[in-house]
């Protein structure tokens, strides 16, 4: 009726998920704290209300900290471009709002820094570890029996014992080829720097969706920089293009930076973008908008990435789901920009 307030605008309480398990309040309490006392099955019952509910304040780990473990490469990325920076703003938005600490710890490769987490694991007021942009084997491999929950943040582990948030870049970079496919492009360039499995997946979706998959094929169609840096990748296609000629109609660049690179290097080599070249870019950064032509591109949750790291160390934390490794990757989608067009003829092109 008119002029009488929903339950639903009302925020949940404690006393509405003990009414609802007809529990009393500080059984209620007990179960999401984690503290013994409360028969599995009531626990079981009582944690699942909750969570139907959207309770605000989750589990044991409201007041408590999280280890932040970000490795140099993150460091970097943080200081170049604005995905890491978004990451963390996702991340530190919702620790927040679930009222935990977050204590950030930088990380160097290798694994003389994990000595300073390991001191962590004595203090109580630690509910776990989120390892941001860091998949060193050794370190990874030294964290797997830390006793407390280690979430990987755009990162996983290949043999699934860590649990890890990313976005879909697999399926991202085949979405996005076949996007460029749909244009008419048949010869994509991918422009890539190796070294992170979370580009190899990326790699991966783009070859997924390439018609011809016979390596003799497919591999004068990837180049790779040694950094992520666009006058890097300015000068790759500089030297490809000497060296092969224009053979491609589009370019599907693994990362934004990339991207930029490779309309400079295309405009450097006298070629327009899109009417010679089209490009396309993974991230969608805040900047794609403002280049020469605004970039066409894969959007990435950055925001959401951060947030839900949060949200699946908490669920491991839990008792019930501790122990449980979980993959979650978020999905994504294209950005259309001016930075894309239609395949034309080659005696158009060459006009």
């Amino acid at each position: 009726m008119p002029g009488k307030r929903s339950n639903l605008s009302r925020k949940v309480r404690l006393e509405d998920i003990a009414a609802r398990c007809g529990v009393s309040v500080s059984t209620a309490s007990r179960a999401l704290a984690g503290e013994k006392g409360v028969r599995p099955e009531i626990r079981a019952r009582i944690t699942a209300m909750a969570k139907a509910l959207n309770y605000a304040v989750p589990y044991a780990i409201a007041g408590k900290k999280i280890v932040l473990a970000a490795s140099s490469v993150a460091m970097i990325d943080y200081v170049r471009n604005q995905f890491t920076a978004q990451v963390l703003e996702g991340l530190h938005q919702r620790a927040e709002t679930l009222g935990v600490q977050i204590v950030t710890q930088p990380m160097s490769s290798g694994t003389h820094d994990i000595g300073v987490l390991q001191e962590a694991l004595h203090d109580d007021d630690v509910a776990g570890f989120l390892f941001l942009t860091l998949d060193d084997e050794d370190v990874l491999a030294l964290t797997r029996d830390f006793g407390k929950p280690v979430v990987l943040v755009n990162g996983d582990d290949p043999l699934m014992r860590l649990s890890s948030v990313t976005p879909c870049n697999r399926s991202a970079a085949r979405m996005a080829t076949e996007y460029l496919q749909g244009l008419g492009h048949e010869r994509i360039l991918f422009l890539m720097r190796r070294g992170r499995r979370t580009i190899e997946r990326r790699f991966e979706g783009w070859r997924d969706a390439m018609p011809d998959r016979n390596a003799a094929e497919i591999d004068p169609l990837v180049v790779e920089v040694g950094d992520w840096l666009p006058e890097l990748a300015a000068e790759a296609l500089d030297r490809r293009i000497a060296e092969r000629g224009l053979d491609f109609t589009a370019v599907l660049a693994a990362g934004e930076s990339l991207a930029a690179g490779a309309m400079l290097g295309l405009q450097n080599a006298g070629y327009r973008v899109p009417r010679d070249v089209s490009v396309m870019g993974m991230d969608d950064l805040p900047q794609a908008a403002f280049y020469n032509p605004p970039l066409t591109s894969i959007h990435i949750p950055m925001r959401d990435i951060g947030a839900t790291a949060v949200d699946l160390l908490l669920d491991s934390v839990d008792s019930l789901a501790a122990g449980r490794a979980r993959r979650i990757e978020l999905a994504c989608h294209i950005v259309e920009r001016q930075s894309t067009a239609i395949a034309r003829p080659d005696d158009a092109r060459e006009a």
